[in-house]
């Protein structure tokens, strides 16, 4: 007999996101993902001057609101007719503010809003004396919180599976605290970088505002060095610990298995991540691995969502309209849908990943082989639940091994902003 589970809203994300499954015999029938928000940036942003753009867009999200600013600069910079000419300083500066917000999110991701499905914060302390427990203040803290039933925000909760062992428990437990502090930190940083976080002022079309001394990088580099031991030392190896544990995971959440990069994080020497598509599982030897990216592919579909469809259906995003439908018949959804070549394609950490493995990104290449081999995993458990996690992990860990060079690239008496001229009209992308 079929069955029908409902989970609204779904927690631990920013979307306001619901989701209803029917179930039969343990299988999946049908399923829908609804987004339960109505947003409206597009018509916000009507008829004001196109400069504010890239600060309205970062209010889809409190915890990623750089990508959204920097995306809707560089669609700017194409506007204006300046992509091209960017100063080396300014498209540093956006480097070091995306990729710095972006290592302390992907922290975030894994210690806040994952690493709870996997470790038990109530074992935290069993087995260990006073003296241990008095000795170390994250563990100290714990007990506190135990003895006196104050669990919050680890409980209410789903229990979950727990198979760490007791002493990775504890440990990855300190770790969530720990993170914390380095969710700050990357905050900080960003401040400085982009004059306030969340939602910062830094990135503008033709640059940034930020000007470098050396004083500032001085500064930067000794707060980073400690959040890039936190992912060398501690992101990483725990992300492989739990993954260790959890290997039945590498076989569960597949998906599309079509991916798309767009690119990112362009330097003077050209993009950490590079752009193209990755078509099925890749190969060992990554021949015919990847697609050349054709951003007139991309479109916008608005068949089951709460919106009036237009005379010419799919459109391409520029082409499209935002007229809110909350009665339309089959509507179940305020997002719409977008679609590469009329087909379903996964972004985020996993594509960038594997977009430059198939590139042979040389230290790609090594970190994903290193990863796999001592996972004793192939390269088909990367598409999955776990291996997204460690992915993610990856992709931090790349971006992490550049913010140095970045900042150490800076030049004080080089300009962080081109001059231009708003023209009557036109339109770009980012």
């Amino acid at each position: 007999m079929a069955r029908q589970i409902v989970v609204d809203p779904v927690t631990r994300i920013e979307g306001h996101l619901k989701v209803e499954a029917v179930v039969e015999n343990g299988v999946v029938k049908d399923a829908r993902c609804s987004g339960m928000l109505f947003r409206g940036i597009e018509l916000i942003l009507k008829g004001r001057d196109p400069r504010d753009a890239q600060i309205i867009t970062q209010r889809i999200c409190g915890v990623c609101p750089q990508c959204h600013g920097i995306a809707a600069a560089r669609a700017l910079d194409h506007a204006f007719g300046i992509k091209d000419r960017i100063p080396p300083n300014g498209q540093l500066v956006r480097c070091l503010i995306q990729g710095i917000h972006q290592i302390s999110d992907h922290i975030l991701h894994f210690y806040h809003l994952a690493a709870l499905d996997y470790v038990d914060v109530a074992r935290a302390t069993e087995g260990l004396d006073g003296e241990t427990i008095a000795a170390n203040p994250g563990l100290a803290s714990l007990q506190g919180f135990l003895a006196r039933g104050e669990l919050g925000p680890f409980v209410p909760r789903y229990e979950g599976d727990y198979r760490l062992p007791a002493e990775v428990n504890r440990q990855v437990c300190l770790h969530y605290l720990r993170a914390l502090e380095m969710r700050r930190r990357g905050h900080e940083m960003v401040a400085v970088l982009g004059g306030k976080i969340p939602h910062s002022v830094g990135v503008v079309p033709g640059g940034a505002v930020f000007q470098p001394t050396v004083d500032k990088v001085a500064a930067l580099l000794w707060r980073f060095k400690e959040v890039k031991q936190f992912v060398d030392q501690v992101y990483l190896p725990d992300v492989l610990q739990v993954a260790e544990k959890y290997s039945d995971y590498f076989t569960i959440g597949s998906g599309c298995q079509k991916l798309l990069s767009y690119g990112a994080y362009e330097t003077p020497q050209g993009k950490l991540f590079k752009e193209g598509l990755v078509n099925g599982i890749l190969a060992s030897d990554r021949v015919g691995w990847r697609a050349d990216f054709d951003p007139d592919q991309i479109t916008e579909e608005v068949t089951s969502s709460w919106y009036q469809t237009g005379e010419l259906g799919s459109q391409r995003p520029h082409q499209g309209e935002t007229v809110p439908l909350p009665d339309r018949e089959g509507g179940y959804s305020w997002i719409k849908s977008p679609r590469y070549g009329g087909e379903v394609r996964e972004v985020g950490p996993l594509a960038h990943v594997l977009a430059n493995y198939a590139a042979g990104d040389a230290a790609t290449v090594k970190l994903v082989d290193w990863a796999l081999a001592t996972l004793k995993a192939p390269m088909e458990a990367l598409y999955s639940v776990m291996g997204r996690h460690l992915a993610r992990a990856l992709a931090t860990k790349l971006i992490a091994d550049q913010v140095e060079g970045w900042l150490l690239a800076l030049d004080p008496q080089s300009l962080v902003y081109q001059e231009y001229q708003i023209p009557e009209d036109g339109w770009g992308m980012g």
